[in-house]
């Protein structure tokens, strides 16, 4: 038989299927794991990173850092540059945190490290910013997606600002470098540059005397077919005063420096004139995106945003959209709305190429101010080279 409740009975029912409904109906976090080489060499790059990709999700949620109802729980950690412990923080982030995503990360050794990871977790990870070509190459596997640009990317940007001549490279002895130059010298091949590769430097990372280095350039570079050109390709404090204070104009020789962080870029006022190419310079691009991120960063670091600053932030725009668009965090399914992905980033848009994951992205030509009005009036826009001009080989094997 039925039995009816008591009207105190009722009133307790109802109270306590009130105060427990907001539990019952609350989705669990979404977690995304950051990982960053924030101790080391490497450090600024890491930092800058870590802002970017909080400050885009920020803007991205309307400050309320959720995604269709979830709240997100950003977990950082340091690697430290060192590829044995990235690989151990990611599976511990994958395994034990149970995130949803992963972010990272600096080096490209450590990220190429972790890229098994995500395989046998079937977890997807967002390389960002780590730059070797074998992470979208021979070491990819189906759960990689990158938002950095590659090697290959900085290659080919700098190889479609050459009409000619001969070129000598300067970089680093270890995996980014000859990684680099290798791309260079297949990027001149690949484009109608016609350049003509005559020597290359490898000179230890720790090194503070470039004398011998340089001096071999010049002496390679100073009889061969104008223009003649030395490019830079350096991570971290850039040789290319001590290499002008040299005067390799003496030989009719040109400096092209990559991209850097805008405090060695800083470094660079005495060469006004000088060209080269980068992946991002605040000034640059002009959308209602990157204005939020210079004025707010300036507002709030008494600076403007740096490159890894934007990498970051393109990141956290590409977490956002995959996971706007497949809420529960389904591998599988991220991986289907994620390949072909068109997302806005402070650059402008960027694409994940389906058959790499590789985000294609426009780059920039720029040529060093003479009359610097400020602090960080740094560069001017020669011109934005698209991604058209940057015919980037699948080279993943898939």
């Amino acid at each position: 038989m039925h039995q009816s409740l008591t009207p105190i009975g009722a009133a307790l029912i109802l109270a306590f299927a009130s105060a427990a409904a907001p539990h019952a109906m609350a989705a669990p976090d979404l977690k995304i794991a950051l990982i960053a080489g924030k101790t080391g060499p490497l450090e600024a790059y890491a930092k800058e990173t870590e802002t970017g990709f909080m400050m885009g999700l920020e803007y991205l949620t309307g400050g309320k850092m959720e995604i269709a109802g979830r709240k997100l729980k950003i977990i950082v950690k340091d690697d430290q540059n060192k590829p044995d412990l990235g690989r151990t923080l990611l599976a511990e982030a994958y395994g034990d945190d149970k995130v949803d995503i992963a972010v990272g990360t600096t080096s490209s050794g450590s990220a190429i490290a972790m890229l098994p990871v995500a395989k046998e977790y079937k977890k997807v990870l967002i390389v960002e910013p780590a730059v070797a070509d074998a992470i979208t190459g021979d070491k990819w596997n189906k759960y990689i997606f990158r938002t950095a640009r590659s090697s290959m990317q900085d290659a080919m940007a700098a190889a479609s600002t050459l009409k000619g001549g001969s070129v000598g490279f300067l970089t680093q002895d270890y995996a980014f470098g000859r990684d680099a130059i290798k791309a260079g010298k297949e990027a001149l091949a690949a484009t109608s540059s016609k350049a003509r590769v005559v020597h290359e430097e490898y000179a230890p990372v720790s090194t503070t005397d470039f004398t011998a280095s340089t001096q071999r350039l010049f002496d390679a570079l100073k009889d061969k077919p104008q223009p003649r050109v030395l490019q830079i390709v350096w991570a971290g404090p850039n040789p290319m005063n001590k290499i002008a204070d040299m005067k390799p104009e003496r030989y009719g020789i040109h400096l092209a420096p990559g991209g850097n962080i805008l405090p060695v870029m800083k470094t660079w006022k005495n060469y006004g004139g000088t060209e080269g190419t980068i992946y991002y310079y605040y000034a640059f691009p002009k959308n209602k995106m990157n204005d939020w991120l210079v004025a707010e960063h300036q507002k709030r670091f008494k600076a403007p945003p740096d490159m890894f600053t934007a990498g970051g932030f393109a990141a956290a725009s590409a977490v956002f959209n995959a996971l706007s668009k497949v809420p529960n965090g389904n591998s599988d399914q991220l991986i289907a709305a994620m390949e072909g992905m068109t997302f806005d980033t402070p650059k402008g848009p960027m694409s994940f190429r389906k058959e790499d994951h590789q985000a294609l992205q426009s780059m920039y030509h720029f040529r060093i101010k003479k009359d610097q009005k400020s602090e960080w009036d740094l560069l001017e826009l020669v011109r934005e080279i698209p991604t058209a001009e940057l015919p980037l080989p699948v080279r993943n094997k898939r």
